[in-house]
């Protein structure tokens, strides 16, 4: 794992917390989004721990920078509330999830494994206050390219988009759709490969700008 946060005690905190779980290495740290490239390339990390706010570049451009290029590490944003405009973009970018700096220790240990396996972590209350944000500005462009996009995928695939933003997990969207796990999984490929997505939050994303999602069933 690399971490990225200009304050060298967060990082320390960071460190210890993370080297004591026994299945998670700190590889390396970075004070600056300019140096996580370099690192990256050095020592092929599975996460990069990003902070968002750093005197030189900052953490979204960074993260832009790094999930653009093949076989990139997942990326997990440390973020505050104030700051939910920029995770959107992050998101956006290809991050993982995010988390808030005040998030238990035992919380973020558990989510850096998430990431590890390939799940996207993301809390449902924070999401909400995330997808709220989506609706905000140039709903009706954002939308119609939305739903554009959405067109692509067949009956079945829409559906289970439709389930991912929602929250659902696999397992979930399997109950609901009376399908297996593994046909889940096989459909959720086929809609990031069909729509060029890196992951489920994007599809979310993208299933909440098309306006697809129910009033009536809120997403967890």
């Amino acid at each position: 794992m690399l971490l990225v946060d200009d304050d060298p005690l967060v990082r320390a905190g960071l460190r210890m917390m993370l080297g004591g779980a026994g299945d998670l290495r700190v590889v390396a740290e970075a004070g600056d989004g300019a140096e996580v490239l370099p690192l990256v390339d050095t020592h092929t990390p599975d996460v990069v721990l990003m902070d968002i706010r750093m005197p030189g570049m900052d953490g979204l451009t960074a993260t832009e920078a790094l999930r653009g290029r093949p076989s990139a590490p997942e990326v997990l944003v440390l973020t505050t509330f104030d700051a939910d405009q920029h995770v959107l973009r992050a998101l956006r970018a290809g991050a993982a999830g995010f988390l808030l700096k005040d998030t238990p220790p035992a919380e973020i240990v558990a989510a850096v494994r998430q990431v590890v396996q390939g799940n996207p972590v993301l809390s449902p209350a924070v999401t909400r206050r995330l997808m709220d944000r989506v609706a905000e500005a140039g709903e009706d462009r954002r939308g119609s390219g939305a739903r554009a996009r959405l067109a692509r995928l067949n009956e079945r695939e829409r559906a289970v988009a439709l389930e991912v933003g929602r929250g659902r997990s696999n397992a979930e969207i399997g109950r609901t759709l009376h399908l297996g796990v593994s046909t889940v999984k096989t459909h959720v490929s086929a809609i990031l490969t069909k729509l060029d997505l890196n992951n489920r939050v994007q599809i979310a994303l993208l299933v909440h700008d098309a306006g697809l999602l129910s009033e009536d069933e809120p997403t967890r």
